[in-house]
């Protein structure tokens, strides 16, 4: 129970910064904070994508990673409404509005790969076992993600961050419908590909 619990909490502290702040840094370095917070009890997932990656590289159970992915999700959409009480307002990921479908779908999949591949290299690979950077790394990663495709994409790189907030304002989820796409089949896609490639070393 304690490992959904910290799940919970990750993504929760991870998708309130992501909305109070819109800012790679502090949200890079909360990140790197909670991987190292829960780590060593959950995994520090945070994020179904990177649950789904260790899922395909047999580093957790299908149970399992089908509750990690539930609380991930509700920590998202509490983390959405605690903004929506605070700001009397509506934290709402969505690409740029000049942006197409399909940029934002690779950008979306490229950086979540990039994530995935980082989570899988440092923080699982036995020839890195018991190292003490894993958490800077994958924070890091998260934070050029949001510095570099943020701008087009929305740079969530993670379910919880770009579907959360939508379910939250489920009475409006049909306006939402293309974003829920994008968040769900970027990052995805890249955790799958990262999986794949991994697997091959």
């Amino acid at each position: 129970m304690k490992k959904y619990l910290i799940e919970f909490i990750g993504a929760f502290f991870l998708v309130l910064t992501i909305a109070l702040t819109g800012n790679p840094i502090p949200i890079g370095f909360v990140l790197a904070a909670l991987v190292y917070m829960g780590g060593y009890i959950s995994g520090g997932h945070y994020n179904p994508a990177v649950t789904l990656a260790m899922l395909l590289t047999k580093n957790i159970k299908l149970p399992t990673a089908l509750i990690y992915m539930l609380v991930q999700l509700a920590g998202g959409i509490v983390a959405a409404l605690v903004y929506s009480y605070v700001h009397a307002g509506k934290f709402i990921p969505a690409m740029a509005t000049n942006a197409t479908m399909s940029q934002a779908i690779l950008l979306e999949t490229l950086f979540t790969f990039l994530l995935c591949s980082v989570v899988l290299h440092v923080a699982v690979a036995k020839e890195t076992k018991g190292n003490s950077y894993f958490g800077l790394a994958i924070g890091l990663t998260v934070m050029v993600g949001a510095f570099a495709a943020g701008p087009i994409s929305g740079g969530a790189f993670n379910p919880a961050v770009g579907v959360g907030p939508l379910l939250a304002d489920i009475s409006n989820i049909s306006a939402h419908t293309s974003s829920l796409l994008l968040y769900l089949i970027g990052p995805f896609l890249g955790s799958i590909i990262a999986a794949f490639i991994y697997k091959l070393k």
